[in-house]
């Protein structure tokens, strides 16, 4: 069984960068496509973005695109989202999870990691 742990957030300034990490251990990670999702106070988990298992091949959010960009590295087992131009909008924990299914429904997608807030003010 795959663990995932995300790391990286914090507060940052509008305008801003973070680089969030998504490390698993328990399995390779290599053999799954991976997403990041995020969750604001009071709404609901929203997709951001998705990476198939060999990095290839991406797909955003549209709130994200051109901002945003996920990549992985599976010799060091982690996928990763970095993330420039910050808005506050983007304030949110987000979370990396393993997919099962289609690319944007939070349904399908098993396994989750516990989340790292990202904070970005105004």
């Amino acid at each position: 069984q795959v663990q995932l742990v995300e790391s990286g957030g914090g507060l940052v300034q509008a305008g801003g960068s973070l680089r969030l990490s998504c490390a698993a251990s328990g399995r390779a990670l290599s053999t799954y496509a991976m997403g990041w999702f995020r969750q604001a106070p009071g709404k609901e988990r929203e997709f951001v973005a998705h990476i198939n298992w060999s990095g290839t091949t991406t797909y955003y959010a549209d709130s994200v695109k051109g901002r945003f960009t996920i990549s992985r590295d599976n010799a060091k087992n982690t996928v990763y989202l970095q993330m420039n131009s910050l808005k506050p909008e983007d304030t949110a924990v987000y979370y990396c999870a393993v997919r099962t299914g289609s690319i944007y429904s939070p349904n399908d997608y098993n396994i989750w990691g516990q989340g790292t807030q990202v904070t970005v003010s105004s």
